[in-house]
Protein backbone atom coordinates (compact mmCIF):
# COMPACT_ATOMS: atom_id res chain seq x y z
CA UNK A 1 0.00 0.00 0.00
CA UNK A 2 1.56 3.37 -0.87
CA UNK A 3 0.76 6.49 0.59
CA UNK A 4 0.04 9.25 -1.65
CA UNK A 5 -0.73 12.89 -1.02
CA UNK A 6 -4.31 13.95 -0.39
CA UNK A 7 -5.94 16.11 -3.41
CA UNK A 8 -7.30 19.52 -2.17
CA UNK A 9 -10.88 18.09 -1.84
CA UNK A 10 -9.64 14.66 0.08
CA UNK A 11 -7.79 17.71 2.85
CA UNK A 12 -11.24 19.20 3.67
CA UNK A 13 -11.73 22.33 5.04
CA UNK A 14 -11.02 25.99 4.20
CA UNK A 15 -7.58 25.95 4.98
CA UNK A 16 -7.00 23.60 1.80
CA UNK A 17 -9.77 25.65 -0.49
CA UNK A 18 -8.32 27.48 -3.91
CA UNK A 19 -8.26 31.26 -3.53
CA UNK A 20 -11.25 31.52 -5.79
CA UNK A 21 -13.20 29.53 -3.15
CA UNK A 22 -11.48 31.44 -0.14
CA UNK A 23 -12.54 34.78 -1.91
CA UNK A 24 -16.28 33.52 -2.27
CA UNK A 25 -15.84 32.72 2.11
CA UNK A 26 -14.55 36.23 2.28
CA UNK A 27 -17.14 38.04 -0.09
CA UNK A 28 -20.00 35.70 1.43
CA UNK A 29 -18.86 36.77 5.19
CA UNK A 30 -17.68 40.23 4.40
CA UNK A 31 -21.32 40.95 2.55
CA UNK A 32 -23.15 39.25 5.21
CA UNK A 33 -21.81 41.33 8.45
CA UNK A 34 -22.04 44.73 6.39
CA UNK A 35 -24.73 44.94 4.84
CA UNK A 36 -26.73 42.54 7.19
CA UNK A 37 -25.55 45.21 9.65
CA UNK A 38 -26.85 47.67 7.86
CA UNK A 39 -30.31 45.88 7.12
CA UNK A 40 -30.55 45.69 11.23
CA UNK A 41 -29.89 49.45 11.70
CA UNK A 42 -32.14 50.69 9.07
CA UNK A 43 -34.93 48.31 10.54
CA UNK A 44 -34.59 50.10 13.59
CA UNK A 45 -34.38 53.45 12.67
CA UNK A 46 -37.49 52.83 10.50
CA UNK A 47 -38.74 51.60 13.44
CA UNK A 48 -38.51 54.75 15.53
CA UNK A 49 -39.79 56.62 12.73
CA UNK A 50 -37.23 57.64 10.39
CA UNK A 51 -38.79 57.87 7.03
CA UNK A 52 -36.82 59.72 4.93
CA UNK A 53 -34.37 57.95 2.33
CA UNK A 54 -31.67 60.13 2.64
CA UNK A 55 -31.35 59.85 6.38
CA UNK A 56 -30.24 56.00 5.77
CA UNK A 57 -27.36 57.79 3.42
CA UNK A 58 -24.51 58.39 5.87
CA UNK A 59 -25.32 54.49 7.19
CA UNK A 60 -24.82 53.05 3.97
CA UNK A 61 -21.77 54.78 3.25
CA UNK A 62 -20.44 53.34 6.80
CA UNK A 63 -21.64 49.61 5.67
CA UNK A 64 -19.95 50.09 2.58
CA UNK A 65 -16.86 51.10 3.70
CA UNK A 66 -16.65 48.44 6.61
CA UNK A 67 -17.34 45.74 3.66
CA UNK A 68 -14.73 46.89 1.62
CA UNK A 69 -12.59 46.99 4.50
CA UNK A 70 -13.32 43.19 5.61
CA UNK A 71 -12.90 42.31 1.75
CA UNK A 72 -9.87 43.62 1.83
CA UNK A 73 -8.11 42.54 4.68
CA UNK A 74 -9.51 38.93 4.12
CA UNK A 75 -8.13 39.05 0.45
CA UNK A 76 -4.57 40.12 1.66
CA UNK A 77 -4.52 37.10 4.71
CA UNK A 78 -6.03 34.84 1.30
CA UNK A 79 -3.06 35.97 -0.97
CA UNK A 80 -0.43 35.59 1.83
CA UNK A 81 -1.42 32.58 2.83
CA UNK A 82 -2.25 30.69 -0.02
CA UNK A 83 -0.37 30.18 -3.32
CA UNK A 84 -0.76 31.90 -6.61
CA UNK A 85 -3.70 30.82 -8.93
CA UNK A 86 -4.92 31.64 -12.23
CA UNK A 87 -9.06 31.13 -12.48
CA UNK A 88 -9.77 28.26 -14.30
CA UNK A 89 -12.94 27.06 -16.46
CA UNK A 90 -14.23 25.31 -13.23
CA UNK A 91 -14.41 28.65 -11.18
CA UNK A 92 -16.00 30.42 -14.16
CA UNK A 93 -18.53 27.69 -14.52
CA UNK A 94 -19.32 27.86 -10.76
CA UNK A 95 -19.42 31.75 -10.96
CA UNK A 96 -22.12 31.60 -13.86
CA UNK A 97 -24.09 28.91 -12.72
CA UNK A 98 -24.02 30.42 -9.32
CA UNK A 99 -25.41 33.60 -10.68
CA UNK A 100 -27.95 31.91 -12.87
CA UNK A 101 -29.28 30.15 -9.81
CA UNK A 102 -29.98 32.89 -7.54
CA UNK A 103 -31.16 35.63 -10.31
CA UNK A 104 -34.77 35.00 -10.00
CA UNK A 105 -34.17 36.30 -6.03
CA UNK A 106 -33.25 40.00 -7.51
CA UNK A 107 -36.24 39.96 -10.24
CA UNK A 108 -38.66 39.02 -7.96
CA UNK A 109 -37.30 42.30 -6.02
CA UNK A 110 -37.48 44.35 -8.63
CA UNK A 111 -40.96 43.42 -9.36
CA UNK A 112 -42.21 43.69 -6.11
CA UNK A 113 -40.67 47.06 -6.05
CA UNK A 114 -42.52 47.90 -8.93
CA UNK A 115 -45.66 46.82 -7.68
CA UNK A 116 -44.98 48.83 -4.04
CA UNK A 117 -44.06 51.78 -6.32
CA UNK A 118 -47.30 51.46 -8.00
CA UNK A 119 -49.41 50.75 -4.85
CA UNK A 120 -47.36 53.84 -3.23
CA UNK A 121 -45.80 52.14 -0.87
CA UNK A 122 -42.87 55.02 1.12
CA UNK A 123 -39.74 55.51 -0.97
CA UNK A 124 -37.82 54.68 1.99
CA UNK A 125 -39.58 50.92 1.84
CA UNK A 126 -38.97 50.83 -1.75
CA UNK A 127 -35.27 51.00 -1.94
CA UNK A 128 -35.27 49.05 1.00
CA UNK A 129 -36.86 46.34 -0.73
CA UNK A 130 -34.81 46.68 -3.73
CA UNK A 131 -31.32 46.86 -1.46
CA UNK A 132 -32.58 43.73 0.26
CA UNK A 133 -33.03 41.77 -3.10
CA UNK A 134 -29.67 42.62 -3.96
CA UNK A 135 -28.58 41.35 -0.68
CA UNK A 136 -29.92 38.25 -1.05
CA UNK A 137 -29.48 37.54 -4.57
CA UNK A 138 -25.77 37.88 -3.72
CA UNK A 139 -25.78 36.15 -0.79
CA UNK A 140 -27.34 33.14 -2.63
CA UNK A 141 -25.11 32.98 -5.08
CA UNK A 142 -22.19 32.81 -2.69
CA UNK A 143 -24.44 30.18 -1.42
CA UNK A 144 -23.98 28.32 -4.77
CA UNK A 145 -20.75 28.77 -5.25
CA UNK A 146 -20.02 27.52 -2.14
CA UNK A 147 -22.17 24.54 -2.19
CA UNK A 148 -20.38 23.97 -5.67
CA UNK A 149 -16.94 24.12 -4.70
CA UNK A 150 -17.47 21.94 -1.75
CA UNK A 151 -19.26 19.35 -3.77
CA UNK A 152 -17.15 19.39 -6.88
CA UNK A 153 -18.30 20.36 -10.04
Amino acid sequence: MTLLPLSRREQGGLIAASFEEKSVWIQCVGTGAALGAYLWVAARMYAHGVHELPAYAAVFAVSVVLMVVILVLGHIVAAVTGKAEKRDERDRVIGWRSESNSSWVLATGVLAALACLAASVEPVLVAHLLLGSLFVSQLMQYGFQILYYRRGM
